[in-house]
């Protein structure tokens, strides 16, 4: 018998950090998140002080930005996930900013390089004059290094004023096997939340059931919501291939090699209209990086005009990609999945 995992979009905190009095309200919504998790005082304690590092950053060095944090379990266990964006003036050498002792505004310099010691994940992309992100993954215990040729990013962003995302996405694995969701329901607030939730919900049903299939049942389910745009993709890392199947405006997009190859999606609206779902397959060699992400995210993105982005964390890429090219008048979700090489 196989063991599956899932994971899907949940209440992603989103918080503006522009001042110093919002590093307080930065670590009380991580200390929430880890007591909603059940973790332990010792490793609470490790999210709080990441969370006040990275906030703190955010306002002497990058001229204020964005935490988001999310919740999510996988083979490890419970992890919470802080990613931390800004458009500032970058770092010129990132080796020598995670070095104790480090500063540049006059403080004692431990805060990035704190925050890799207490994380069980760790990435950073910086450019001169260009802006920084940071992930840090901590954990309820320190995991073993995965033996996964897959990793995985992926972050769910509400439109500015509304309360609820009405995007959401979904990621299962089983056996070498991931199937992804990315799905958007129609418009904004609870109507096209409570569509996307049902999406979410028919699909984890059946994670690895064909794509083409996976879009028709997915259009039942959706009958009397307000009906959504959805994509799917199952990966076979052993047979190098990628299945895919959409319906909408669900942007996806492998990129390998310097090159990108965008995925097809058929018009209509799953739970309203759907005339065609047809699945295509595509290779997926070691190195290939794939991309999802809805339309509050501009398709006019490359992953070679960033130099090296490919090569980091997918939470990085995906929160490269959600700073540089979100619309900001709509709701906003990237998942990110690369194959190591």
């Amino acid at each position: 018998m196989t063991r599956r995992l899932l994971h899907s979009s949940g209440e992603q905190m989103h918080l503006e950090v522009t001042e110093s009095t919002h590093v307080g309200a930065c670590r009380r919504a991580a200390q929430h998140l880890a007591d909603l998790a059940r973790f332990d005082a010792t490793s609470a304690g490790r999210v709080a002080i990441v969370a006040s590092e990275l906030a703190t950053n955010l306002v002497r060095h990058g001229g204020g930005g964005e935490l988001l944090l999310q919740s999510f379990a996988d083979e490890h266990g419970r992890q919470i996930e802080l990613l931390s964006i800004d458009r500032g003036p970058g770092i010129d050498c990132v080796e020598h900013s995670l070095r104790d002792g480090y500063s540049t505004a006059g403080s004692a310099g431990t805060g990035l390089g704190a925050v890799r010691r207490l994380s069980a994940v760790f990435d950073i992309y910086s450019r001169p004059g260009a802006g920084t992100v940071v992930l840090s993954r901590v954990g309820a215990r320190r995991p073993a290094r995965s033996a996964s040729q897959v990793q995985f990013g992926a972050l769910s962003v509400a439109m500015h004023g509304e309360i609820e995302c009405g995007d959401a996405w979904c990621l299962a694995h089983d056996s070498g096997r991931h199937a992804l969701l990315v799905v958007d329901g129609l418009g904004h607030g609870a109507p096209a939340a409570a569509a996307a939730a049902a999406a979410v919900s028919a699909f984890g049903a059946r994670p690895f059931a064909e794509p083409e299939q996976a879009m028709h049942e997915l259009h039942r389910h959706l009958g009397g919501t307000r009906g959504a745009a959805a994509a799917c993709a199952v990966l076979e890392p052993e047979k190098s291939l990628l299945r895919y199947a959409g319906v909408g405006n669900i942007a996806g997009v492998i990129a390998a090699d310097g090159a990108q190859k965008g995925l097809l999606s058929h018009n209509g609206t799953l739970g309203a209209t759907l005339r065609r779902a047809q699945q295509l397959d595509y290779p997926w060699p070691a190195g290939s990086v794939l991309v999802m992400h809805s339309d509050g995210i501009s398709s006019r993105w490359s992953l070679s005009a960033y130099e090296d982005l490919g090569a980091r964390h997918p939470a990085v890429i995906a929160g490269v990609i959600y700073r540089d090219r979100s619309r900001k008048r709509d709701d906003a979700t990237v998942i990110v999945a690369s194959r190591r090489p």
